[in-house]
């Protein structure tokens, strides 16, 4: 059975960082250091970190940049899941230097290197490169499941639940699917017509469908992850967002299924797809093998620490401050 990650265990072990004495900390980065030169998946491990952060020449950031050491619970309780899961990180790192944060759900780019969740996917912006993911909000964001149900005994039909008010691609989508035969879509925003207003579905009733719209809300689809997990199929435009999950290396048609951004050509693609099944089952596949590069919890630690090691290294002046 699918449940989502547990706020209550996140926050306990969130707030037991605050706890960790300095000698505590400083051993715990020696470990994580020996342990990243001694795997097998270096090379990999450093793909992933350069594809997060792919600043190449060092730039100083302005002298009025916010420091480490104001990076604290109390200045950020409003948006506490972002401050823990970037402080999970930064604490390993002087407190006097500088770095750019921007929580929440970003489509913008920026002028100097900024620690973000999500970026636009605009690698032809010469700013791009200033857009340095971590992985953010993971507690809402990065799920994954096991799906007992396989594909070939799913309903053949597209599922879709979620908020589609102040979205206007998501609203499009039910106006043109709402009521019709192989769709069960709706908004459970309860803030649109009632002709459009459905309940919401739990992930595992979401499992006894072969086909889950993962559509852009407000940055990237937040469903994306579990459902390549599963044994469902996810369906989409090709993304204008990544996240941590790096969705801009996604394949069409091998790891998802795409369609045109206006859906005009869902249901064709649909068709295919219950007339070759062999197709499908290859997807589904490939969606795992995909996701299974995100399972390794000591991998997704190393790589999260030497992306902000490389974020310090790049933004310090000459790029020489001395770091573990």
């Amino acid at each position: 059975m699918a449940r989502k990650n547990s706020h209550i265990i996140y926050y306990i072990k969130a707030f037991s960082m605050l706890l960790t004495p300095t000698c505590v900390l400083r051993a715990r980065e020696r470990r994580l250091l020996a342990s990243y030169h001694k795997r097998a998946d270096k090379e990999k491990i450093n793909d992933r970190v350069n594809y997060y952060n792919q600043l190449e020449q060092v730039v100083a950031l302005p002298d009025n940049s916010p420091q480490l050491e104001h990076h604290t619970y109390q200045e950020h309780q409003c948006s506490s899941v972002y401050f823990f899961d970037t402080f999970e990180f930064t604490r390993y790192f002087p407190r006097k230097l500088h770095w750019n944060h921007q929580p929440g759900d970003v489509t913008c780019l920026f002028d100097k290197p900024t620690v973000v969740k999500t970026r636009p996917l605009h690698q032809e912006d010469p700013r791009f490169h200033n857009s340095i993911l971590m992985n953010l909000d993971k507690v809402r964001h990065f799920l994954f499941v096991k799906d007992p149900i396989p594909f070939t005994e799913k309903k053949p039909v597209v599922l879709f639940r979620g908020e589609a008010h102040g979205k206007p691609a998501r609203l499009k989508f039910l106006q043109m699917f709402k009521g019709k035969p192989g769709f069960d879509v709706g908004d459970t925003s309860h803030k649109l017509d009632a002709s459009l207003q459905v309940g919401k579905l739990s992930i595992n009733e979401h499992f006894k469908y072969r086909y889950i719209m993962a559509l852009e809300g407000n940055d990237v689809a937040s469903n994306l992850k579990w459902v390549m997990s599963s044994n469902c199929i996810a369906v989409m435009p090709r993304p204008t967002c990544e996240s941590w999950f790096m969705e801009g290396t996604l394949i069409p048609n091998y790891h998802y299924i795409e369609i045109k951004p206006d859906f005009s050509d869902l249901e064709e693609r649909i068709r295919y797809y219950n007339e070759h099944t062999d197709e499908a089952l290859a997807i589904i596949q490939h969606a795992h093998e995909y996701v299974s590069q995100f399972l390794d919890p000591k991998r997704e630690k190393i790589i999260s620490y030497l992306v902000m090691r490389k974020y310090f290294q790049k933004t310090s002046v000459n790029g020489k401050i001395q770091l573990s």
